[in-house]
């Protein structure tokens, strides 16, 4: 199965001033910036572009139930994650799945974007965060 890079994900306090930081210190371009409440995400998230490459910065809007921010009280702000798109998200699962990997079951969604994914288990990925997607209707365009 192909894997190519789709984005790191960075934990951030303060999603403005770090808007501020990638736009004039690294000249990235803003993508969009939204809020997601729901359950598991909770957070704001400013997509960010530099020469093509995707950043996603994510910053906690519940700070008893956000999983950023728990990431943040237990290892502070940074590196996040590392997502992988991958040409079928479910054909990726099945292989995951034929290794041993486990997935956290309770993470797959699709997002505003229709990107699907989901989170593997850092037990299984020496413990960093990788997220799998893929991007179905970007399929039935070609």
């Amino acid at each position: 199965m192909n894997k190519k890079m789709d984005h790191i994900g960075i934990a951030v306090r303060d999603i403005e001033s770090s808007i501020t930081f990638y736009t004039k210190v690294l000249e990235a371009k803003l993508i969009d910036h939204y809020s997601s409440d729901a359950k598991g995400v909770e957070s704001e998230i400013a997509i960010m572009e530099i020469n093509g490459e995707r950043i996603e910065l994510l910053a906690p809007t519940n700070n008893t139930t956000s999983p950023i921010a728990r990431f943040i009280k237990q290892k502070g702000k940074g590196v996040h994650h590392l997502a992988y798109r991958v040409d079928d998200l479910d054909q990726a699962l099945l292989e995951l799945k034929q290794q041993g990997i486990r997935v956290l079951e309770d993470s797959l969604r699709i997002n505003k974007h229709g990107r699907r994914l989901i989170y593997l288990n850092p037990a299984d990925t020496e413990g960093t965060i990788i997220e799998y997607c893929d991007y179905p209707n970007l399929k039935n365009l070609k």
